[in-house]
């Protein structure tokens, strides 16, 4: 018998990296059904929308409803969506982003000078030319945002710049931090994925790789946290961090005794 009634759960680094299924995760997420809890993914790949997860598991044998899945990009279209409808939005990040924007009903504009809003993003073809356009665009004052604040990302072939290191940049050069980061750890993150649950935070247990992100998104919610170290966190940096999860868990696969309340 458990007092959670849902998880949200990361994914890169917390059930797979890159195609590899990492060991104890078929094991955890077995735990969380067996315990009756609804299952939430939620990726700060802004890149990908949820039916790629939804692919990407379902390829080790584990079955998710794409309505289960939340990713940074879907967070940052929705918010867009609901926020700045008929507004163009100048974009700093990869076609698959620019894509999923689009089919939320927003306009992405290549021109600054059109821009009503700013979004910076990983952008794995950022160039210089790119960083003045987007300046050209934030002199504007128009609002700026950031999918997500990971300045690293693991990959299978080691670690590679992501969304953090293409703002700060960014906000360098404008001489302004974004207004408001919309993925992991935002309180804007932390509303659409307790929508997707309709369960009261205090109910909902958080599992993930990093410090930065997921246990802060659960410490800010009044989320039970835990921290696998199966991803980019090791035990060094957590004796560093001022963030302290409620558990620490060496995989996915020990998040029964949680459940059990050991």
């Amino acid at each position: 018998m458990t007092t959670y009634e849902a998880a949200i759960l990361d994914v890169d680094g917390t059930i797979v990296r890159g195609e590899r299924l990492l060991e104890g995760a078929t094991q955890g997420l077995r735990s969380l059904e067996d315990a009756g809890l609804s299952r939430l993914l939620f990726s700060n790949n802004p890149t990908r929308g949820a039916a790629h997860y939804r692919e990407r598991v379902g390829n080790h044998g584990i079955e998710i409803g794409p309505e289960n899945v939340l990713t940074s990009a879907t967070v940052t279209a929705e918010y867009l969506a609901s926020t700045h409808d008929g507004d163009a939005v100048y974009l700093v990040g990869e076609d698959r982003l620019a894509a999923i924007v689009r089919e939320a009903g927003l306009e992405v504009t290549t021109d600054p000078t059109a821009a009503d809003l700013v979004v910076g993003s990983i952008d794995r073809a950022f160039t210089y030319d790119n960083l003045g356009a987007a300046l050209e665009a934030l002199e504007r004052d128009v609002p700026f945002y950031g999918t997500d604040p990971d300045v690293t990302i693991p990959t299978d072939d080691g670690t590679m710049p992501g969304s953090g290191a293409v703002l700060a940049a960014m906000a360098a050069v404008a001489g302004r931090e974004p207004d408001a980061i919309l993925g992991k750890p935002s309180s804007i993150a932390a509303e659409a994925a307790m929508a997707r649950l309709e369960v009261d935070p205090a109910d909902t247990l958080v599992v993930g790789d990093r410090l930065d992100t997921d246990v802060a998104l659960g410490q800010r919610a009044g989320m039970t946290t835990a921290l696998v170290l199966t991803g980019v966190t090791t035990r060094a940096d957590l004796e560093r961090s001022e963030i302290e999860p409620a558990y620490v868990l060496e995989s996915l696969g020990e998040v029964d005794s949680i459940l059990d309340g050991e």
